[in-house]
This record gives C-alpha cells, structure tokens and sequence, in this order.
C-alpha cells in the first residue's frame, strides 16, 4: 500500500512530503493507521547523518500511537479497533539471550523502527512520519490511556521507556534520593516517572527559568547545576542520578554528588562524546557510571500500564507535518516544553 509520510533524500536536505509503500500484514503482523507520532532528538540526529550510517530515503518517528485496522490470521493479541503504540523497536533475532529476556534493545540483531534492516522496499525500516506502519505482533504495545490522551502518550513510546528502564532497573522508590539531570523531553519524564515511584526527586537545570516549571513537574527540590553552592549543599548524598541530557558537559560535578555505592546512569546521547571523567570520582565511594538504552518489549508495556494507572503522560506541543523542520530548528534551541507530536492527519493535506 502507498501512503503519505514525511522524510528526507540526504542529510543536508530538509525533511518534505513523499509517498512509501507498506507491505500488506502477514499472518502475525498488525497494520496500525497512525494517530500521532512524537519527534524525538534522535530523529534530528538520523535524519541529519549526525549519527554514522543513516539510510535515505529517511521517514523518522518511533513514538507511534494509533488503531488497529487489520490483524494476519495468526494475531492473538490484537484486534481491529485496538489503540496501540509502537516504540524504538520493531524487530530482533528473538532467539538470544536479551530476546530471551524481554530485553529486545540489547539483541545484536536488533531492528530500529526506521534506519533499520528489512526486506521491505526500500531495504530499511521507515518510521512514524507516516500514516500507517506494519509491525509483528511481538513489537506492538497495547494502549490503555483515554483516548483523548493519545497525543500525550505517544512520548512515552521513547522518552517514558528511556526513563523508566533505568529507574526500575536501579530499584528507585521510597526512601531513595534521585536526581533528574536536564529538563526536557527526556528529564520532564524522568521526573514524572521517579516522582510516581515515591523517590525525593531533586531536578538539575541550567536556568534559573526552570525552577517553578520543575516543581510542577514532580520535583521536590530543584538545583541551578551553575550554582557552585547549590551544588555543594548536595555532596554525597544522592542513591541515583538520572543524566538526560543529549549534550556534553562535566559528569565529575555530578558523580560528586553520588553517595558510597551510588550511580549515575546516562540516557542522553550526544552528537559528540562528554568529557572523560576523573576516575577519582569513581573509586574513591564506589561509584558507578552506566549507561542505559530504551527498555524491552516488556517492561515498556510496564511502563505504559503504570503511567495509564497514574495518569501520566508528557507535555507535549501539537505540530502538523508539514511544521517538522521549523520544529528541529526550535528543538535545537530548546524551544519546546516538553516534547512535539505530530497529528499524522495532516499528513494527507502536507504541502
């Protein structure tokens, strides 16, 4: 089937209107027609050959929401009419340990909702800046937020799953002193997410502007990151840092504030690399520094039952299509609180 979406030929060209074709649902695949599809600092990166390897024609999106509209004759779980997601993930060799595991996002295999391998035409995974997507059944998320909801659940696909992997992961909860690093796409969940889980959350920035916006987020306490004294209040005493921010900068100031055994986890992925750290800051009260990618197919329909029983969703900004690349130019900037999600309806009217 031929379908509207949005992307680029070249890294250097802006992303514009383009027909792609889909392969018709085989016996466990689900066909969604999209309702909304979230822009995540990712798809700049892909879409601008920032990160090595990108694959034109490039249709960005893996934060898709939408409905069922048919299901191959081997599909139990789903049914037309189903609001369902799509995340970062739409296949994986599903016979190594991570599959095994529910943790499809460390497979070596592991296919990417757009830049990744298939034989479909054109020989690589195109995303959710488009009407419809085909996915097997084992990739798709069941949806259980109100539907009016549904724009603001789309983030959750990537930065809700990017943020609660490594808070569940390091068993954050009650009694524990979690800081949040960054306040956007990313952080803003971070936030929400430790915030629901019963953490004293304490929310880094770099502008003083941020503070009330933090506080209404979830934080308990909010830290100017630029303020040596503010900073210092907070010397060893944090169990868990969560790092989102996609930018370089000093990783010591913070592991500084890491009590014996604490760790920071880093989900922020910067075009180029931080700074290395002092060893000194590691060794000298046993801490860690780790990384974290997404979540599992699991543990992201986790997150999506806990949010749709908090009722938590991102903050986002509705954008058309056609306002995509005026929207890299403001995310850029930081110009948007806290995430843009396109109406794939105006997909149809794209200019």
């Amino acid at each position: 089937m031929t379908i509207h979406a949005y992307g680029a030929h070249a890294g250097d060209k802006p992303l514009e209107a383009m027909r792609i074709t889909r392969r018709a649902p085989g016996a466990n695949d689900v066909q969604i027609d999209i309702a909304f599809c979230g822009v995540c600092h990712s798809d700049l990166h892909q879409v601008r050959s920032e990160w090595a390897g990108t694959l034109f024609p490039c249709v960005p999106g893996h934060e898709i929401v939408g409905r069922v509209s048919a299901v191959g004759g081997d599909v139990a779980g789903f049914k037309p009419g189903d609001l369902v997601g799509v995340g970062c993930i739409v296949d994986s060799c599903r016979g190594c340990d991570e599959c095994a595991d529910g943790l499809e996002n460390y497979c070596d295999h592991m296919v990417g909702t757009y830049n990744g391998p298939t034989p479909d035409a054109p020989g690589h995974t195109l995303g959710g800046y488009s009407q419809q997507i085909v996915v097997n059944e084992r990739y798709v998320l069941r949806v259980r937020h109100p539907e009016d909801q549904l724009a603001a659940v789309a983030p959750l696909l990537c930065a809700g799953i990017t943020t609660w992997s490594p808070l569940r992961h390091w068993k954050v909860g009650p009694g524990q002193k979690v800081g949040v690093v960054g306040i956007g796409g990313l952080g803003h969940m971070g936030i929400k997410l430790a915030h629901a889980l019963g953490a004293h959350v304490v929310a880094f920035t770099t502008s003083e502007s941020k503070r009330e916006a933090a506080l209404a987020l979830g934080a308990d306490e909010v830290v100017v990151s630029r303020n040596t004294d503010e900073m210092a209040a907070h010397r060893k005493s944090f169990d868990f840092i969560l790092n989102t921010v996609a930018a370089p900068h000093d990783l010591d100031a913070f592991l500084a504030l890491l009590k014996r055994d604490g760790a920071m986890t880093l989900v922020g992925a910067p075009a180029t690399p931080h700074p290395s750290p002092n060893v000194f800051s590691l060794i000298m009260k046993r801490r860690s520094l780790a990384g974290s990618l997404i979540g599992g197919i699991p543990e992201t329909q986790e997150m999506l039952d806990f949010c749709a029983e908090h009722g938590i969703v991102a903050d986002i900004e509705m954008i058309r299509a056609d306002d995509i690349n005026a929207a890299y130019e403001r995310m850029l900037k930081g110009d948007v609180k806290y995430r843009f999600v396109i109406d794939n309806a105006s997909l149809a009217t794209a200019a």
